[in-house]
């Protein structure tokens, strides 16, 4: 069934989300994180999602994936390095509410992109010298891959997407930050990877041609094949909305600092590239994958030729507001007439199988349904559940994060998934653990207000499933220093909207304008929707201080917990010196540094032992249902070893401060030194 009218659709998705999960209004739920009335279902998977971002004793969390050895993020165990494609979808959206240690783990992560970006003359991995601006593939400290490193790397492109993608969540990054130290820094290297993109704009067209391998989700992409057989370049429709997106977000950092002719010069590239789009538009309002020169269209969904679906352009362009409102619901229709596409819950990356790959024998990873031809990679839910909230799909989003929490109880976070989105890539693992798969939980955080942020203000589009009357958000947005607390009364269009109390007039019935300049530090934002109540909700904010014990309690030594929890590994000595650590948060209290990096680091080793504390006592009551032994061991496991890794990293930290001139890293030193 397809529904051509829009009206119509509207109609039918409204129907359709209250016929297929119609609660009390008057039920409610109170979570750690999120609390409410209505729709309880949504509203546990919501806390659920922001427990994946917190030491739990039952769920897989996002420090799981903390690497010492540069103190922020990893891919994976088996995966020891920096993606761009693979991390964008969760980074991209955990940035509005991500507190520290966490800020510093992914900027340091993203870094790393950044150390090692091509200049025209550094060789890579296989020797490539990428041209200045390129980013990459993947990179960790003294290495990087310029190009997608799988499959026929010698005709592979340089990582042109990779470098929208990855220039697009730097400046998102910033942007939410307002730090004007890391702007001025990174502005000179995001303006080297965009010229670098907009070299490949063809004037005629004002699309951007790119080669094998040039996409985002790469090797899935083989440009043009020529009638000689060989590979050349063609326009990428990625490119160009990664590019836009970037390019958005490039404009309003150079506002920041008040540049006005590359105001102007930006802001022409966006405008013509946008206009390039229209090449790239089916009649039916999806886009196509890629154009050839010679006019053939790659991603026409039913062609005889090249006539599959390519999901990933389109779901992006609805979430990273490319398109209108009009079209977003155009795309959003088109994907839902497709059952293949999501067979499992979970979108995939095209359907039916691609035929212009270079690779023929689709054996193996190339077997449609495994890896970049029909696999799932949880990156990309990411950006598809941002579009599912953008248009109210929201039983899609809420399905979407039953798959992923689902996983993360059986520690099985593995990407891609194989058999369409089905199984993990590595069975015979005994847990998975892999970055991608945070894109759930964060993007069923972000799209409940969107967060549109701008050079001076912070806009706050609410998509709050239907059913859901009131909730409460607990955790803090973050726009620059400023921290926002949001509730919602109601569901529907916004009525009133109260400020720490006092009435708003910066809205309309669909958004919120928060101007930064004018907010104060803490921000109690208070949403009236159709049906609801202007009272003020008791609100949790998470904010009081965590009392910490003595140094001689017994609450420190785990080895006793160890010893019954884990039998193949011997007890990190790392762990011996906890009770170190909670007098180093005690000391930086004293001295008014709660609430810096070092502190937060060293408070979420804390939290650790509370939650290996309470799996120990969950396990033995039955209240944790168990894994298999194998995935039960190496599960437990995984707690030392991340409680010993965060030890490991904020020990190299500090003691990184030794010579420094820094105030603040002189003090945290001094102080570490004295307990330590």
């Amino acid at each position: 069934m397809s529904i051509k009218n829009p009206v119509m659709l509207c109609f039918f998705l409204v129907f359709s989300l209250f016929s297929a999960s119609f609660v009390r209004a008057d039920e409610s739920y109170r979570g750690k994180y999120y609390s409410g009335r209505g729709d309880v279902d949504y509203i546990r998977l919501l806390d659920t999602a922001y427990r994946m971002y917190c030491p739990d004793p039952e769920l897989q969390n996002i420090s799981m994936l903390y690497e010492p050895s540069w103190n922020g993020f990893v891919e994976g165990p088996t995966w020891d390095a920096w993606w761009v494609q693979n991390s964008y979808g969760a980074s991209f959206c955990q940035l509005p509410f991500l507190q520290e240690p966490y800020i510093t783990f992914l900027n340091n992560a993203n870094d790393l992109w950044y150390q090692e970006m091509g200049d025209g003359k550094r060789k890579g991995a296989q020797d490539w010298v990428g041209p200045d601006g390129c980013l990459c593939d993947a990179a960790r400290p003294g290495w990087v891959y310029y190009k997608q490193g799988d499959g026929r790397i010698d005709i592979h492109d340089w990582g042109m997407e990779f470098t929208a993608a990855g220039s697009l969540i730097q400046a998102e990054s910033l942007l939410v930050s307002r730090d004007m130290k890391a702007i001025r820094h990174y502005l000179p290297m995001l303006e080297r990877s965009l010229n670098f993109i907009e070299s490949r704009r063809d004037p005629q067209t004002n699309l951007f041609l790119a080669g094998p391998a040039g996409n985002l989700l790469a090797p899935s992409y083989a440009g043009w094949q020529k009638p000689d057989g060989t590979f050349d370049k063609a326009y990428l429709t990625g490119l160009s909305i990664s590019y836009i997106a970037a390019l958005d977000r490039f404009i309003e950092l150079q506002k920041n600092v008040g540049d006005n002719e590359k105001i102007e010069l930006f802001t022409k590239r966006r405008d013509l590239a946008k206009q390039g789009l229209s090449q790239l538009t089916t009649e039916e309002g999806y886009f196509i994958k890629s154009l050839d020169p010679d006019g053939t269209k790659h991603g026409v969904y039913g062609a005889e030729k090249h006539g599959y679906f390519e999901a990933i352009c389109n779901h992006d362009a609805v979430a990273l507001r490319i398109v209108d409102d009009e079209q977003a619901t155009k795309i959003y229709e088109k994907i839902r007439s497709i059952p293949g596409l999501r067979p499992h819950d979970l979108i995939i990356t095209n359907f039916p199988g691609l035929d212009d790959t270079y690779e023929t024998s689709h054996s193996g990873l190339w077997q449609f349904g495994t890896w970049v031809d029909g696999g799932h990679w949880t990156t990309c839910e990411a950006r598809m559940m941002l579009a599912y909230y953008r248009v109210g799909a929201y039983d899609d989003a809420r399905r979407s994060m039953k798959k992923i929490e689902a996983a993360a109880r059986n520690f099985k976070t593995d990407n891609p998934l194989v058999e369409f989105g089905n199984a993990p890539y590595q069975p015979n693992l005994p847990i998975n653990c892999v970055y991608d798969c945070w894109g759930a939980p964060a993007a069923l955080i972000r799209g409940l207000f969107e967060y549109l942020y701008h050079a001076d203000s912070l806009v706050i589009v609410p998509h709050i499933p239907t059913g859901i009357t009131q909730l409460e958000q607990s955790i803090p947005i973050r726009f620059g220093t400023k921290k926002i607390f949001i509730s919602t009364s109601g569901n529907g269009n916004i009525q009133s909207v109260l400020l720490n109390g006092a009435n708003w007039d910066r809205h309309d019935e669909k958004t919120v304008t928060l101007p930064h300049d004018t907010l104060p530090e803490t921000v109690r934002l208070h949403l009236v929707m159709q049906g609801g109540d202007a009272n003020i909700i008791a609100m949790k904010t998470l904010e009081k201080p965590i009392m910490i014990p003595e140094m001689d309690d017994p609450f420190w030594n785990l080895a006793e917990i160890h010893a019954d929890l884990v039998h193949n590994t011997s007890y990190p000595s790392e762990l011996q010196e906890l009770n170190k650590i909670g007098m180093f948060v005690k000391r930086l209290n004293e001295h008014d540094l709660g609430d810096s990096y070092e502190a937060k680091h060293a408070r979420l080793i804390i939290d650790y032992v509370s939650a290996i504390r309470l799996r120990h006592e969950q396990l033995k009551n039955g209240e944790i249902a168990p894994l298999v032994p194998a995935s039960q061991e190496a599960a437990n496991q995984l707690y030392f070893s991340t409680t010993a890794k965060l030890i490991q990293g904020l020990k190299k930290t500090i003691q990184g401060y030794q010579n420094t001139t820094d105030p603040h890293q002189k003090t945290v030193f001094g102080i570490w030194s004295d307990i330590m």
